[in-house]
């Protein structure tokens, strides 16, 4: 065995065969964090100052997340209702954009990361891994939330941000995923992918990345075949994550130690 400086309190050994992964990719909205209940509220604050009568309850929400991304979002709703379609088509990028300003002011208050993020996400950065994002969300969405959750020089803690429209098509399309991957100059299989959705892992594991599973609020009960892992959260030291498919069933926190194990027995498996 050697010795490892994690940034954990005290030493912590590894076994030579492990490999850490060379990068961790992140989603964003209900990956790191809770958000889309936010994005909920801000699209519907939004309908309302517009004085447009849409309102997307729960229910209607957790369908249109079907479709990835918020201007998607806006024009498949509109397509089922044809009689606001041709009054309201040519205002989807303005709608989005008053959208996207009320979220950066709600989540200004600083939401929570989920459990283990802010943990792994350090023991990465002491370890030198790799950090980066592929999400389908606008990037001023994208910065507001690092800055509110981890701090103001966040954002440069990742090697690459892919967001919004950088790629044309969105997930489950692999391409936001394979964008971040050649911006990184490494192998999928040397990466692990962090999901809460079926779009967001069907999206990674056509890019051939290893895909680690937190199911959000909006997404418990979805199909999560093919996934590394499926598990409840990230884990906190006295708060353990509860499994729910795939590798970790012996584990108690997703660690880079951990991550390294699971990748390695996937691969020969």
């Amino acid at each position: 065995m050697f010795l490892l400086n994690s940034g954990q309190t005290g030493p912590r050994f590894v076994q030579p065969h492990i490999r850490l992964p060379a990068a961790l990719i992140f989603d964003v909205d209900g990956t790191l964090a809770e958000t889309e209940e936010l994005h909920r509220q801000a699209f519907n604050a939004t309908f309302a100052a517009e004085g447009l009568s849409w309102h997307w309850d729960a229910a209607a929400y957790r369908k249109l997340l079907e479709v990835a991304g918020g201007k998607e979002r806006i024009a498949h709703f509109l397509q089922s209702r044809p009689e606001g379609h041709e009054r309201a088509a040519h205002r989807i990028a303005e709608l989005h954009a008053g959208k996207t300003e009320r979220y950066t002011a709600l989540v200004a208050d600083g939401p929570k990361l989920r459990p283990g993020v802010a943990r792994l996400i350090g023991d990465a950065r002491a370890a030198g891994v790799r950090l980066a994002i592929a999400t389908t969300t606008s990037l001023p969405n994208v910065e507001a939330l690092l800055s509110a959750a981890l701090g103001e020089g966040a954002l440069g803690w990742f090697a690459v941000i892919g967001a919004g429209d950088v790629v044309p098509a969105k997930k489950p399309a692999p391409d936001i995923y394979l964008h971040v991957l050649e911006r990184l100059g490494l192998p999928a299989e040397h990466c692990v992918a962090f999901e809460d959705s079926t779009n967001g892992l069907r999206a990674a594991c056509a890019a051939g990345l290893p895909t680690v599973v937190t199911p959000g609020i909006y997404t418990e009960g979805d199909d999560f075949s093919g996934a590394l892992a499926v598990v409840s959260d990230l884990g906190e030291p006295a708060a353990p994550y509860r499994h729910l498919a795939g590798a970790g069933a012996d584990g108690q926190l997703v660690t880079l130690d951990a991550l390294g194990r699971w990748i390695s027995v996937a691969v020969r498996s």
